[in-house]
């Protein structure tokens, strides 16, 4: 079994070494593309800002402002990367993963200041308007500051997603709506040029509304991310598969994943096996379960719950089919699992996954009602689950 972020107990030597080669190489990959942004970045708002100055654009100015706060992104995104990297200690003891969505999130508020100023400066340029003067060098740098944004989108995006960096795919799709928003102020520009009609300051509200815009679904994306999203249906598909294939797995159930930081997954889940299966077997099988899922997802599982079903019963395997039909009928009910009829003590014992939609406790009670009422000799132990992953 492995700890994230570098620390481990019990873990394969090897296995171990190559995730921390992997971590190492991930934060290093992120400083590099970041600084790579930053001295992009930098390059441009200065050239942009003197375009901007000189010409009288506020629109350009506008652009200027928000490549110098991309840079400040960049600068968030290196110093989350590095303290994210932190090894864990006794007050953190997963680690600092979680560091970098924070980053994130002052990356969408970098950008939402950025969008509110300009949208405050173009709307002052248009009660009191101003008179531009654009150059051809003035536009050739611009058109040059298009293709430059539109590489390094592509190149921070790529990073992003090979890194699986939240704040480097932010970082891109930005630099990419930023190439966008610098071809409309080069249309503009040129507008200005031809006809002598000044859509500049028009031109500065709708970057700065789409500023704006970008910072709030990065907002919105990052504070899912830190209240807990369901976890992705590919991943706990693949991970309630491979628990099937073990010997004597029935199904796997009740997956709760945790996020302590990209590449940094903990979770939980119960197994569905034969009532028979003895303590070293069960022992056995939850150190199988935990080794098969780190190694073919990096997801840890700290918790191996354990559900028995009826094996010896015939008469039991009836029973299992109709109380599983009529709890199935329920609207509400999504699904039904860990069902054990324990003739001993005159017990019936099963979780069902309720819909949000529904009202549980109303839910459980009728089922409760129900059950009594088809199997009067039988005391039921109902346990409601929420949906927490498909």
């Amino acid at each position: 079994m492995s700890i994230p972020a570098n620390y481990y107990i019990g873990s394969n030597d090897a296995d171990e070494t190559v995730r921390q080669e992997k971590a190492a190489k991930r934060e290093k990959t992120i400083v590099r593309t970041s600084f790579v942004g930053i001295g992009a970045n930098i390059f441009l708002a200065a050239f942009k800002l003197a375009i901007g100055l000189i010409s009288g654009s506020i629109a350009v100015v506008n652009d200027a402002v928000n490549n110098f706060s991309d840079a400040l992104s960049s600068v968030v995104t290196i110093i989350g990367t590095k303290l994210a990297g932190k090894r864990p200690d006794k007050k953190h003891p997963m680690g600092y993963g979680r560091i970098e969505y924070l980053s994130a999130l002052i990356i969408a508020v970098i950008v939402l200041y950025a969008g509110i100023t300009a949208a405050v400066e173009s709307v002052k340029k248009i009660i009191c308007p101003e008179t531009t003067d654009y150059s051809i060098i003035s536009l050739v740098i611009i058109g040059v500051a298009v293709a430059v944004k539109i590489i390094l989108g592509l190149y921070v995006s790529g990073k992003g997603k090979e890194t699986g960096s939240d704040s480097l795919k932010a970082s891109g799709k930005d630099a990419l709506f930023d190439a966008i928003l610098s071809s409309s102020v080069l249309a503009s520009a040129l507008v200005f040029v031809l006809t002598g009609l000044s859509l500049e300051s028009y031109v500065g509200v709708l970057i700065s509304v789409f500023i704006i815009k970008s910072g709030v679904e990065m907002l919105v994306d990052t504070l899912n991310k830190i209240l807990g999203e369901r976890a992705e249906t590919g991943l706990t598909v693949k991970i309630k598969q491979l628990l099937g294939t073990l010997p004597g797995v029935r199904g796997a159930y009740d997956l709760v994943m945790n996020s302590y930081g990209p590449d940094k997954t903990i979770a939980s889940v119960h197994l569905e096996v034969p009532e028979n299966m003895t303590a070293p077997q069960i022992d056995a099988l939850s150190r199988q379960a935990q080794d098969l899922i780190l190694t073919e997802t990096g997801v840890l599982l700290t918790a191996v719950g354990i559900y028995s079903y009826n094996t010896s019963d015939t008469e039991d395997g009836g029973i299992y089919s109709d109380i599983r039909s009529k709890v199935l009928a329920h609207e509400g009910v999504l699904q039904i699992h860990g069902l054990y009829v324990d003739r001993a003590s005159s017990t019936a014992r099963f979780d069902v996954v309720v819909s949000f939609e529904a009202d549980a406790r109303e839910l459980l009670q009728k089922l409760q009602n129900e059950m009594k009422a088809s199997y009067p000799e039988f005391d039921f132990i109902i346990v409601g689950d929420v949906d927490v992953s498909d």
